[in-house]
């Protein structure tokens, strides 16, 4: 490995590494209980192998997935990808950046969540986030390359002195009070790990990011794919070791029923709640605000790469609206979305998850074996079709697809996209011998 693979293994782990994600594993890890490994590898899986493999599979397209979603239909791809960016911003994930940094930064100090506390300081972090975003300048992106090694420093010494805090604690005993499924914590961890949505961002920003690599001196062909998958592997590693560390700080922090009660009459995330019990605990007081202050100010970039990325993205496929005006909506939109609440926010995510991730999932594979055999439009096209169809049904609450196969792991896609994708390629052979 060169200091190239190194550049560009940073430049994909600050991609991936949102602030907003931090909560995620701590939850999973206090509900998990003893069956905490199969979760956190289920959600590392998700979380993480699939938005690298995202960016891994886009180097090989020129034009990313916007090129190769527009081979497979023009409508499909622009429907498909206006929904992701969508995702990635107003409706969820620009909102849960607001919502958790004053679940981080304010609510610990304050006690209790009301709306006017909520209302004023989203209010000044949505005018912050429009002005940058009106004026977009690097500024913004040199002060998130600041703040990035400075959170990961944070949480690395956060882990560190949780390590010895926690570590004589057993696993937590609350896996059936909050959450009442038979599922498999594996397939539990994966669900989760869509909550993270960076599947969806690999799919949307591959060709940032691929530009981004290339800006390294890494320009074409085989050693760019190369220098991407090494990096990749190096930034999953990464990854993988933070949210497992946190996740394990979840799974040993023993919170008492009453207390998780009292969070949920409050709805508020217990995520949240978990990394300002353990930081109160290590550093006091001033660890906490501290904490909260470097999860701010990295929410509140990331937010504005957001609005900045989604306005450019709608102003593209449509002029008529200025860029301007559609980052007055976005920013908006995600100013009366946050106001709902953090756990609104996720929960409300949850059944647009459901139906996106299928598709996303489905596409990054289809086109990880293109790369190595043809797989005929038919093929990609009826594979897509029926996945997309079934996942629709499923969150809509069709009744035939409540008996559908794996449907208890929510994975009740997988068939159709695997019968899809046999049934075009004996299509394409038919026609073609036809022929």
């Amino acid at each position: 490995m060169n200091k190239n693979t190194f550049i560009v293994s940073f430049t994909l782990f600050a991609i991936f590494f949102g602030a907003g994600n931090l909560i995620f594993p701590p939850k999973l890890g206090l509900e998990s209980g003893s069956e905490f490994w199969s979760a956190i590898t289920g959600f590392i899986l998700s979380g993480v192998g699939l938005p690298l493999l995202g960016i891994i599979v886009s180097a090989f397209y020129e034009g990313g997935y916007k090129t190769a979603t527009t081979k497979i239909s023009p409508w499909f791809s622009v429907i498909f990808l206006m929904a992701v960016y969508l995702s990635i911003g107003p409706f969820f994930a620009i909102p849960r950046t607001a919502a958790t940094s004053y679940e981080m930064a304010i609510l610990p100090f304050i006690g209790k969540s009301s709306s006017l506390s909520m209302l004023i300081f989203t209010l000044f972090y949505f005018a912050i986030s429009l002005w940058f975003a009106l004026n977009p300048s690097k500024t913004v992106s040199r002060i998130g390359a600041i703040l990035t090694p400075i959170l990961l420093f944070a949480i690395l010494a956060l882990v560190v002195k949780a390590f010895f805090i926690l570590i004589d604690n057993d696993p937590s005993e609350v896996i059936f009070t909050l959450r009442e499924s038979n599922n498999s914590f594996l397939f539990t961890g994966i669900i989760d790990g869509y909550l993270t949505m960076d599947t969806l961002a690999s799919i949307a920003y591959s060709v940032i990011v691929i530009a981004a690599i290339q800006s390294k001196g890494i320009k074409h062909g085989k050693e760019l794919t190369k220098q991407t998958l090494l990096a990749g592997i190096v930034a999953a590693i990464a990854l993988a070791a933070i949210y497992l560390a946190i996740g394990w700080i979840g799974n040993r922090v023993h919170i008492s029923a009453e207390t998780i009660s009292l969070l949920q009459e409050r709805n508020q995330d217990i995520g949240t709640y978990i990394l300002n019990k353990i930081t109160a605990q290590a550093f006091g007081n001033f660890g906490r605000s501290l904490l909260g202050v470097i999860v701010s100010l990295a929410c509140l970039t990331t937010a504005i790469g957001l609005i900045v990325s989604v306005s450019e993205y709608f102003n593209e496929i449509y002029h008529k609206i200025s860029y301007k005006t559609y980052v007055i909506i976005f920013t908006l939109i995600g100013f009366i979305i946050a106001n709902q609440g953090l756990s609104a926010v996720i929960s409300k995510s949850v059944p647009i998850l459901l139906v996106l991730y299928p598709i996303s999932m489905t596409i990054i594979l289809l086109l990880s074996v293109n790369i190595f055999v043809k797989v005929p439009l038919v093929a990609q096209r009826l594979s897509i079709a029926l996945t997309t169809l079934v996942s629709i049904g499923s969150v809509v609450g069709l009744e035939q697809a409540n008996n559908l196969p794996l449907k208890d792991y929510s994975m009740e896609w997988i068939p159709f996209a695997v019968t899809g994708a046999l049934l075009g390629c004996l299509i394409h052979v038919f026609y073609k011998s036809e022929s």
